[in-house]
C-alpha cells in the first residue's frame, strides 16, 4: 500500500488534528513509499524499532511517540531513536490522544468492553475536549469482581482504592494517567474509575472526595487501542501486522 495513502486514511479515521496534544500526532518520521507490513507497539523506543525491524515491518505505529512538542535537539536518546528509524528506512505514525478517545478503536471504549459495556456518554474533560467515556451495568457489581475481570482480560496486577462505592453501577475509563478526572468523576456520579496510573497526590484527592478508583497500569491500559487499531487494518486493507509487547510494569 502507497505510505502517503495509508497516512491520509489513517489521520481522518483518527481525527489526528482534532485534539489538543503535546504529542506531535501523524507521520513523525518519513521512511518508504510502499508500506505492506506494520508493526504495533505502546511506546516508541530503541527496543520497539530494533524489532521492528527485525519483523521487517515498512511502519511502526505507537500510541507514544519521540517527538512531545518539538524537537530542539537532534542528541542523545533522541539520535538513537531517529538515527534507528532513518537508517532503517522505517516510517513512525503516532496516536496518542486520538486513539485514547476513539470511539471504535480507542483505548477507553477498550476498557468499558472489557467489562461487556458500551460507552453511554464522553467523560474527562482535556482542554475542552472529553477523552474517556462512561457505563453502567445493568446491576451494581462487587468492586472485587470488576477488579479480577479487569486483571484476568488485560493480564495485569490490579489496584483498588475503595474510597467511595464498593458496590459498582457506573464506570469511567480513561487509560494512562486519567486520575486528572477524579473530581469529575465524583462529581458525575460515577461509582467507579479506572485508569492506568494513579500519584501520591491522586490518592489525597480520590480519599478526600471520596472517590473509588481502580488502576491497572499505564502500559497495560494502553495496549488496547493499538490492538484494535491493528486488527481493524488487516481487515480492512489486508495488511501484514505485529505487536510488540514491551511491558514496562508500570
Amino acid at each position: 500500500m502507497n505510505r502517503d495513502e495509508l497516512v491520509a486514511f489513517l489521520d481522518e479515521y483518527l481525527q489526528i488534528s482534532a485534539y489538543p496534544d503535546k504529542s506531535s500526532n501523524g507521520l513523525q518520521v518519513e521512511g518508504k513509499e510502499t508500506v505492506e507490513r506494520v508493526a504495533f507497539a505502546v511506546d516508541t523506543t530503541l527496543r520497539t524499532i530494533e524489532r521492528a525491524v527485525k519483523g521487517k515491518a515498512d511502519m511502526l505505529i505507537v500510541h507514544h511517540g519521540m517527538i512531545w512538542g518539538g524537537l530542539s535537539y537532534i542528541t542523545g536518546i533522541h539520535y538513537k531513536r531517529l538515527k534507528a528509524l532513518i537508517e532503517n528506512d522505517l516510517n513512525l505514525y503516532v496516536a496518542h490522544l486520538p486513539l485514547d478517545t476513539h470511539p471504535e478503536v480507542g483505548n477507553n471504549v477498550g476498557l468499558l468492553r472489557l467489562l461487556d459495556l458500551e460507552p453511554k456518554e464522553p467523560f474527562g474533560e482535556y482542554k475542552g475536549l472529553s477523552i474517556g467515556f462512561h457505563s453502567e451495568f445493568d446491576e451494581p457489581q462487587p468492586i472485587e469482581k470488576v477488579a479480577q475481570i479487569i486483571a484476568e482480560k488485560l493480564d495485569t496486577t490490579v489496584k483498588t482504592y475503595e474510597f467511595g462505592a464498593r458496590k459498582i453501577k457506573t464506570v469511567g475509563a480513561i487509560s494512562g494517567a486519567g486520575a486528572f478526572a477524579l473530581e469529575e468523576a465524583h462529581r458525575k456520579g460515577i461509582d467507579l474509575l479506572i485508569t492506568g496510573e494513579f500519584t501520591h497526590a491522586d490518592y489525597l484527592t480520590a480519599i478526600d472526595l471520596p472517590q473509588s478508583v481502580l488502576v491497572a497500569g499505564h502500559y497495560k491500559t494502553e495496549t488496547l487501542g493499538v490492538k484494535a487499531l491493528m486488527e481493524f487494518l488487516r481487515e480492512r486493507f489486508k495488511l501484514s501486522v505485529f505487536f510488540i509487547d514491551a511491558p514496562t510494569g508500570l
